[in-house]
């Protein structure tokens, strides 16, 4: 395939859009996936509209434009990681593929990337939009999970390529835990957890509110936010590091100085048990959660336990992180420390009722940390759609025409990569 344009890889989320040409390590453009229309009188009539009509649909902001557009609403096409406005969505595409990415979408085939269990029909809107609105020749539409699996060789040898394994993704709207084998999602298993980056950004915020008074209100889930991406980390005992951090204050507690918006004046924040509690709660959800008590590391297991039985020791040994969430300093250790005491505790009892006669054979667990964790979707994305092999496994133009939407419902695997 030489002498074609780099395919464009286009990942959006629900708090943010990645956006670049395959075959680079990091994506070109990292925007909120926020995008700022003008309100007209009758609600809900720029829904309806379609793109061209009028000087209301090309008058739009997307990313972080978009919050500093006057007289215009801010709203969000993604929610849990699935598409809400398709008309929205449109727009937002248009922006991300002409004004950031200045590429023009008939010359290059495109790969998306879509959640676990997206539904077939929400693939067909896409297909359309991008085969009608845009004319592109050639479209993939990736399961983020295996994108994932397929980033995280970049922290092995070639011998441990494989596309079996489970993923724990977590971003800024969603957690999931869904497990693949050979390249294909084990649907039935999968779980969605109601914790993530912005949850974590909520309870810190209430833990300073109770605390702290010189925080602007209208600045506090900036702060909380900033604070989070700055100086938090997940602790091995939640009681040691409270009695770490009231033996020695001075040590341990930190200063996050801003500057107030509206007066311009400077205001700090001591910042201490915030720390190791705001992503505590993935071990801890009952924290923040009130309904919802399971640690990240039980439901693993329980997710892993769920799948077939030839599969569950490839994915105890291949537990791959994922998403801006996941970056705190130590979550892949403790992760692993909680995952593999559970399953010791399984196999002692095992071989407690065996009678001591049958020694199961121990089972390794590994959470596999790499460098390209942050963005590793998209990076698993640039990486496949920089193949040969990804011009034959695409949906083309011709394709569309001839057999409609439908065409996308299956999307296939890449073969020789697993």
């Amino acid at each position: 395939m030489d002498g074609k344009l780099p395919p464009c890889v286009i990942d959006v989320g629900t708090g943010y859009t990645k956006l670049g040409f395959a075959g680079n390590k990091e994506p070109q453009f990292i925007i909120p996936s926020a995008i700022a229309i003008k309100e007209t009188a009758k609600v809900g009539e720029q829904t309806t509209r379609r793109l061209g009509k009028g000087v209301e649909d090309l008058d739009f902001y997307i990313g972080d434009e978009a919050f500093d557009a006057t007289g215009y609403a801010v709203k969000y096409p993604v929610r849990h990681g699935l598409v809400e406005d398709w008309d929205l969505m449109e727009r937002f595409l248009e922006q991300c593929i002409f004004k950031y990415l200045r590429a023009e979408p008939e010359d290059h085939y495109f790969l998306l990337t879509e959640p676990p269990l997206n539904t077939p029909e929400n693939r067909e809107y896409t297909a359309e939009i991008m085969f009608e609105s845009f004319n592109v020749p050639g479209l993939y539409i990736a399961v983020q999970a295996v994108l994932a699996l397929a980033a995280s060789w970049t922290s092995r040898s070639i011998e441990g390529r494989t596309l079996t394994g489970i993923v724990i993704d977590s971003g800024d709207g969603v957690t999931h835990v869904i497990p693949v084998a050979e390249g294909y999602v084990i649907g039935s298993c999968i779980k969605h957890i109601p914790i993530a980056g912005r949850n974590i950004t909520y309870f810190i915020q209430s833990l300073l509110r109770e605390r702290e008074i010189g925080i602007p209100p209208e600045q506090s889930l900036e702060t909380a936010k900033a604070i989070k991406e700055k100086y938090c980390y997940i602790c091995p005992d939640i009681a040691k590091e409270f009695a770490r951090y009231d033996s020695d204050p001075a040590k341990w507690m930190k200063k996050y100085d801003s500057v107030n918006s509206v007066t311009r004046q400077p205001f700090s924040v001591d910042v201490g048990y915030e720390r190791f509690l705001g992503p505590e709660i993935f071990f801890h959800p009952e924290f923040s959660n009130p309904d919802f008590n399971i640690p990240l590391s039980q439901i693993v297991d329980d997710v892993i336990q769920n799948c077939p039985i030839d599969v569950r020791r490839p994915l105890y040994n291949n537990i791959v992180l994922s998403g801006g969430s996941t970056m705190f300093k130590d979550f892949g250790r403790r992760l692993q420390r909680d995952i593999k005491r559970t399953v010791d505790a399984r196999l002692k009892l095992s071989e407690t009722l065996g009678g001591g006669r049958l020694k199961p054979k121990p089972i390794d667990v590994q959470v596999v940390s790499h460098h390209m964790q942050r963005y590793a979707v998209w990076f698993g994305g640039s990486m496949l759609a920089s193949t040969p092999e990804f011009y034959t496994v695409c949906h083309t133009k011709e394709a569309y025409e001839e057999y409609g939407p439908s065409i996308c419902r299956h999307n296939p695997v890449f073969g020789t990569m697993t």
